[in-house]
Formats: C-alpha cells, structure tokens, sequence
C-alpha cells in the first residue's frame, strides 16, 4: 500500500484538493454568500495543490484564469490584471539587476568581501545578513531589499561550499541563509512606518478615522525592540534548532578568499558600470519619497525605479573588447535561465487574493472575530494577531490590512478599548508571513533560488509563525499602553 501511494503521490494530491474544494462549498462552515462560497472553494484547492505539491507551483497559478470565468466569479479580462500587476514588473526588474551582477562577477567579489569581514564561520555570516538586511529593510521596502542581498548571498553559498570542513552541513547552510533574507527583511520592515506598506496603510487609516493616531517615533518605541527581537529570534530559530550547519572557521578558506580577492584585482569596467546602475538604484529606492515631495513633475514608485535600472542595462554597452562594441551589460539571451516561473506564482496569488477581498470574506472573517470578542484584551489580541498572521500567507499584506482596519476598529470601539491594541497587532502580523512563497515578495524571490523546498519553507515558516505569534501579542498587550496610554 505504500509503494502504491508513493507511485501515485501526485494523483493522491490531485485528488485531496478536489476533496477539500468540495468540502469547502457544500459544508460552508462560515455561512457565506453562493460567490463566496466558490471563491473560499478555489482558494483551498489552489493552497492543497500548492501545499501537496500535486503540480507545479507555477501552473496551479494559472487556475484562476480558468476556473474563475466558469464559475462567473470574474471574467478573464479582469483575472488577468492580477498577472500583470506592478508588483510582477518590480520582481522582473529586480531579477535583471541580479543576472548583471551574477553575469560579471561582481556579487562574487561583494560575497568575498563580506566573507572576509564576518569570518568564515557559518554562523557568523548568516548572523551578518540577518542583521544588515533587517537594518536596511526599516528604511528600504522588503522587496528591495532582498532583490538586493539576493545575489550577494547566491555567491557566498557558492564560494562557501567549495571550502567547508568535512562535517559541515552546507544544504542547512545554504537553506538558512536564503529563508533568513526573506524572513529579516519581513521583520526589519515592522520597524518603521515607511518599513513596509502595511504600516503606511493602517497609518492612513487611523488619520483619516480618528483624532489621535501613532507618530513616527512611537511606532518605532513599541516595534524597534520588537523588530530586534524578532531578528534575533529568527537567528536562534534557524541557527540553533532546525537548520545547525556545524560550518567551522577554515584558514584555507581565508586564504583562498584572499587569493581570489587578488586574482580578481581591481574593479573592471563592466563591474563598474553594474555597480553604478545598482547604486543608482538603490538610491533611487531609498530617497524616492523625497524625490516625490520635493517636486509633481516625476513620481517614481519601487517598480518604476527597478524597470530604469533593468532597462538601463540592456542600453549600456558592456566595453568588454573592441571587436564587441554592441556587447551590453545584459543581453536578452542572458535572460534564459530567469525564474519565470515566479512571476507566475505571484500572479496567482494577486489574482486569489483579489478574489477573496471581493467576495467581502474579509469582511466576514471581521464578523466572525467579533462574535468571538471578549473582555480579555490578551485572548483577543492573540486572537486578531493569529487570524492576521496566517491569513497573510493567501492574502496580500497591503490588501489585509486596507479591509481589516475598519473592521477591527470597529470591533475595538464596540468593545471602548483603544482600537491600536487590535489594530498594532493586525498590522504587524500581516508581515510575517513565512510558509508560502506567495506570502511576501521576500518570499517569492528567495524560493527562486532553488535552495529551498516548499515542505522546509512550510516547517519553517510555522514555527517562526507562532514565535512572531507570541511575541507581538505579549509586546501589544504589555508596551503599547505604556507607549500610547490615551488615544
């Protein structure tokens, strides 16, 4: 009987979905609409086929495009929107600067660089990237961030692998450094209003529905040690329990990092001009909104500025050789071996999330939280906090948060508590999603790299879940009064 499923694992999984898309309709556990019905249907037939592994991830990304106009849950005009949303083009943009980097060495020279700063001691390296891509995600989007540590941390696998001890464990190694960029720069971006665009929304939402909101310095009181914390949490996580990789110091590997340092001599020209582009984007990234402020004539967003830095470097010619002065800095074969894929996935994700946002089952998911409301303000903060978190894993994090805000809000005023205690907690934990690939563009892009299997982003993903769990429901109930006693 085993041999039998394990022959038959992919129908086995098939057929799983089928049932819990069955289920989900005829049972109706929530009491939703007929549209609503069908919609949380397809949503648990995409998830069990995603979570199973019956196909791949890209092509079960493709079921709304044809279940949703059967169904009449949309048409396939409006489905095909999510496909093309700004978010895909700021992944597409932020995987061409990769491949310049990755195509003339520099993320190698950057990884060697690093390496030799932190040691070659694996825990020391990937307590390096945790801390530097947290840093930079409080003032950088998430997305951004990663797009940038990607392929810096794609080299240091590679240079590492080749002069690990004998006992060292580099598929842990190279697992934990790629989860660890999606999951800091998810973390670092609740740091700060302008970290991450969940924050910015609920922030809207509190100026435009009450008198008194949170300012800059109080969100930063209450989520830095919060952010620090959980930093930390994902290092010990990672490091000390699921994914140990026993990866020692090595002094050959110090010393063929100094050699390859100096056989590298210094910077070419090609490695110049994708260092000028990529800073250039960088910049752009970190100073747009006050670019923005200062002037109404050009108003750049994330993915406009990935887009300007991508193209510029399909127009800069590379100066590799005189016989080759139409060679630029990327060239369109060079694309061949990108994660389309990817773009893909996200686009189902979009186009699920939308789906779920229109049928109102946030809405009902607000009421359903308050039929459970209760004079325990740490029940109910854990409460909002868990329903938050997980839910994120199938929702877009900005989309949460615009059509939970009132909701929650509304719930806290029936109940005459401050509506941050509810609200904090949602916001943060619709940032932390961990253990799917569509829950955060950090997520998506790290899963690319091809280190990482959806069963370990699962595993991990869980358990760093609960700890983010625990930990913004204690911070909320404990500090948040303290921070902001009166509202």
């Amino acid at each position: 009987m085993k041999e039998f499923f394990k022959r038959h694992k992919k129908e086995a999984a098939l057929l799983a979905g089928i049932f819990l898309c069955l289920f989900f309709f005829f049972a109706n556990p929530l009491g939703l609409a007929f549209k609503a019905k069908l919609v949380l249907a397809v949503a648990a037939l995409m998830i069990s086929w995603w979570v199973l592994d019956a196909m791949p991830l890209a092509v079960v990304a493709l079921v709304p495009l044809v279940l949703y106009p059967l169904l009449n849950i949309n048409t396939i005009k409006e489905t095909s929107k999510a496909y093309s949303d700004s978010i895909i083009y700021l992944f597409m943009g932020g995987f061409f600067l990769g491949m310049a980097i990755e195509k003339w060495y520099l993320h190698k020279r950057i990884a060697l660089s690093i390496i030799k700063f932190t040691g070659t001691n694996g825990n020391n390296i990937i307590l390096g990237f945790i801390l530097s891509t947290g840093f930079l995600s409080m003032w950088l989007s998430n997305t951004a961030t990663t797009m940038m540590m990607f392929p810096i941390a794609s080299s240091v696998i590679h240079v590492i692998s080749k002069h690990a001890n004998t006992d060292a464990n580099i598929k842990n190694f190279s697992l934990t450094l790629m989860l660890s960029l999606a999951y800091a720069s998810n973390f670092g971006g609740i740091a700060t209003i302008i970290g991450t665009p969940p924050n910015v929304a609920y922030v809207r939402h509190l100026n435009e529905h009450y008198k008194h909101g949170i300012d800059f310095v109080k969100w930063m009181l209450l989520c830095m040690p919060l952010a620090i914390l959980l930093l930390l949490s994902l290092y010990f996580v990672m490091v000390k329990w699921l994914y140990p990789n026993h990866l020692a110091h090595s002094i050959d590997g110090r010393n063929y990092i100094d050699a390859e340092l100096k056989e590298m001599g210094p910077l070419s020209r090609q490695e110049k001009r994708v260092l000028i582009i990529f800073c250039s984007t960088a910049f752009l990234w970190i100073t747009k909104d006050i670019i923005n402020a200062t002037q109404k004539l050009i108003q750049l967003d994330d993915t406009i500025i990935a887009l300007i830095g991508a193209i510029s470097l399909f127009i800069i010619p590379s100066g590799r050789t005189k016989e080759e002065p139409d060679e630029r800095l990327l060239e369109w074969s060079d694309t061949k071996n990108m994660a389309w894929g990817i773009l893909l996935l996200f686009g189902g994700g979009i186009a699920l999330a939308k789906s779920l946002e229109d049928a109102k089952l946030m809405q009902s998911l607000g009421v359903y939280i308050a039929g459970f409301a209760t004079s325990n303000i740490l029940v109910l903060i854990f409460m909002v906090t868990l329903i938050s978190v997980f839910l994120s894993e199938i929702m877009s994090n900005i989309a949460q948060v615009i059509v939970m805000a009132p909701v929650i809000s509304a719930v806290a005023d029936a109940l005459h508590i401050n509506p941050l205690l509810l609200g904090i907690p949602m916001t943060l934990g619709a940032s932390c999603a961990g253990m799917l690939p569509m829950g955060t563009p950090p997520n998506a892009i790290v899963f690319a790299s091809g280190h990482i299997k959806l069963s370990q982003m699962l595993k991990t993903g869980f358990v760093l879940n609960i700890v983010c769990v625990v930990l913004i429901t204690l911070f909320s109930w404990l500090l948040l009064p303290l921070i902001v006693p009166g509202f």
